[in-house]
């Protein structure tokens, strides 16, 4: 798996791992085995059967999308990559550092050290090898902050875009191709990260087109992944720092969501004569139609939107049914998953869409956008908040392609 896969992962395991931590896994007994043999070696540092499990471990518990085996394999080895260049210029974190560092992490799902890495425990998995994730982690992003920060400037350009597009006032909207790669099951998962990695080199809209022809679940792929003007507060904030990041000609990072990894090809950026307001609060529906995307179902979503008018209307449709293919809220952008918050940037109030599917891809979601609350007020990110966003941003792209160098430069020898 490529490093560009793995960091939203991380994210998401940030944001999730209160939710998780709490699904003890069952504790299995050491095998036969020697458990601390070495089983790879990646610059004469050994990787242990030990950490694998350890690690493997860890993963599920965060719900990182993907065979955790296979992505526990593939993070050790271009830890130690990381950790190795960073000796090699004599940059090694003290203990204090790294407990700020897991403090962090745990802060982030609303958790202390000590109880995450009690629920960690209670799950199999050890405090060290906790540690050692967090450790590799602050490692890299130090030694990739001091190798790079001289390179990267923020011009007044750069910052005047960004708070055009952060902030209540936005006048921003992007042209988006997209990329919906399906995975309905682990063996799945390493092709489609496999396939996104090459999705990620291309550099021209028709390279792009070609993949979302060939290979994309969203309705767009028969247009070659092209979406609509999208207003750029319409997006998922998330969503939303990703794309503003992009120039036109570049691939967004693969983005895990339910069931599958996107990809944007960002075709165009401009700025409209109409400021255009962020939003408090989205009003959706969600009617849940067994059968995927399979001809009945398509043709069950398309009678539906065929009866309904508004938001009221789908009562009627689901009437006699379980409470639970009904699903109708108002949340923050923020709490709408990434998928269906795409889908809801591009309707307005009464109309539909059916492009998104879960339960591995055998549920068909028909989404209707009920309604929009603009936000009226609110803190607006500082100059200071968002030079540090574009400079950051800017730095990963440079660490990303020096670890690929660095790895393909590896000693890498399994037993």
């Amino acid at each position: 798996m490529t490093p560009s896969i793995r960091r939203p992962m991380a994210r998401l395991a940030l944001s999730l791992a209160a939710a998780f931590i709490g699904m003890a896994l069952p504790i299995v007994p050491a095998a036969a085995q020697n458990l601390f043999e070495p089983v790879i070696f990646v610059n004469d540092q050994a990787i242990t059967r030990y950490e694998l499990q350890q690690r493997a471990r860890m993963l599920t518990l965060f719900r990182a999308p993907g065979d955790p085996a296979q992505l526990a394999r593939e993070q050790l080895i271009e830890e130690r990559i990381k950790l190795d260049a960073a000796r090699g210029v004599g940059l090694a974190l003290d203990d204090e550092a790294v407990r700020t560092g897991m403090e962090e992490f745990a802060g982030r799902a609303d958790m202390t050290g000590e109880q995450l890495i009690a629920g960690l425990e209670q799950s199999g998995v050890s405090e060290e090898s906790f540690r050692e994730f967090v450790r590799a982690g602050i490692t890299w992003r130090e030694y990739t902050r001091a190798r790079f920060s001289s390179r990267v400037s923020v011009s007044e350009a750069d910052l005047e875009r960004a708070t055009q597009a952060l902030t209540s006032g936005s006048s921003v909207r992007v042209l988006l191709s997209e990329i919906i790669l399906p995975i309905r099951s682990l063996e799945e998962a390493e092709a489609q990260q496999d396939l996104a990695a090459r999705i990620g080199t291309v550099d021209t809209e028709a390279e792009f087109a070609g993949f979302a022809r060939q290979h994309s679940a969203a309705g767009s792929a028969g247009q070659g992944g092209r979406m609509s003007w999208t207003k750029a507060s319409d997006l998922p904030p998330g969503l939303r720092q990703i794309v503003l990041a992009l120039a036109p000609g570049e691939v967004s990072d693969p983005l895990p969501i339910d069931g599958a990894i996107a990809l944007f090809f960002m075709r165009d950026i401009e700025e409209t004569a109409v400021s255009v307001p962020e939003y408090s609060a989205i009003e959706y529906a969600a009617y849940y139609i067994p059968g995927g995307r399979r001809e009945e179902a398509l043709r069950r979503a398309a009678d539906v939107r065929a009866e309904v008018d508004t938001c009221d209307d789908l009562y009627g449709v689901a009437q006699g049914q379980p409470p639970e293919v009904l699903e109708r809220g108002s949340k923050a952008p923020e709490e709408i998953p990434a998928d269906i918050a795409a889908e809801l940037a591009r309707l307005d109030p009464g109309e539909t869409s059916a492009n998104v599917t879960r339960a591995n891809g055998q549920t068909l979601v028909f989404l209707m956008l009920c309604g929009r609350t603009p936000k009226l007020e609110g803190e607006q990110p500082t100059v200071e908040d968002l030079s540090n966003f574009i400079r950051n941003q800017r730095i990963e792209s440079f660490a990303n392609s020096f670890l690929e160098q660095l790895r393909a430069e590896a000693r890498i020898v399994e037993q």
